[in-house]
């Protein structure tokens, strides 16, 4: 495979107390630009639902993997989001000749020569596709997911410890998406437990 082939790499949901951590790899084709790839973050919802789309038209490969919230809570969310990008990596169809990822550490998991890109998102963008691919992926999870527990907020706050989301914590408890080894979620568990006794 040509060496000239790079596949970006990053995550989404590091943060949260709540849901999978999401990582997305993607190899851009050269022959058909993208314009208007920037972090995800600074993209408004509508115009990264857009991108998404359009990445998946015309990238050369792509893959969207995740660590599960059992994952997470227990090998910690560092070596889980490392586990979800070496996931994509390995899940493309084609084979890069690098992989760049955004961040400051290099997957173990990963063979191919790799480097680590600190604010990559904004830099590379192989990096900036990759970060729309996994932030919407993990997004509409937690669409889904306010589909089945509405009182929670999760299409507003995607998970993340908002005050609306530490109240209904506080007012409905933990459910299985929350992530245990999270410190508003395990000091709820806590205080159950000290309850319970």
């Amino acid at each position: 495979m040509s060496t000239e082939l790079i596949a970006g790499v990053d995550e989404a949901g590091r943060g949260p107390l709540a849901g999978a951590v999401f990582a997305a790899a993607v190899i851009l084709d050269p022959a058909r630009p993208i314009a208007g790839l920037a972090d995800s973050k600074v993209l408004s919802e509508a115009r990264r639902d857009a991108l998404a789309v359009q990445i998946k038209q015309d990238a050369l490969a792509w893959c969207i993997a995740s660590a599960s919230v059992e994952e997470i809570d227990k090998i910690n969310i560092l070596q889980a989001t490392m586990l979800a990008m070496s996931r994509a990596v390995a899940g493309l169809a084609v084979s890069p000749g690098k992989v760049l990822i955004d961040g400051n550490r290099v997957p173990k998991q990963i063979t191919l020569p790799a480097e680590a890109i600190v604010k990559g998102d904004a830099k590379v963008q192989a990096i900036s596709a990759a970060s729309i691919l996994a932030k919407t992926a993990r997004d509409a999870e937690l669409v889904a997911l306010d589909a089945l527990h509405p009182q929670y907020g999760f299409a507003r706050h995607k998970g993340y410890p908002t005050a609306e989301h530490l109240a209904a914590l506080e007012q409905y408890g933990a459910l299985a998406e929350h992530r245990k080894s999270f410190g508003p979620v395990k000091a709820w568990l806590a205080r159950q437990q000290g309850q319970l006794f």
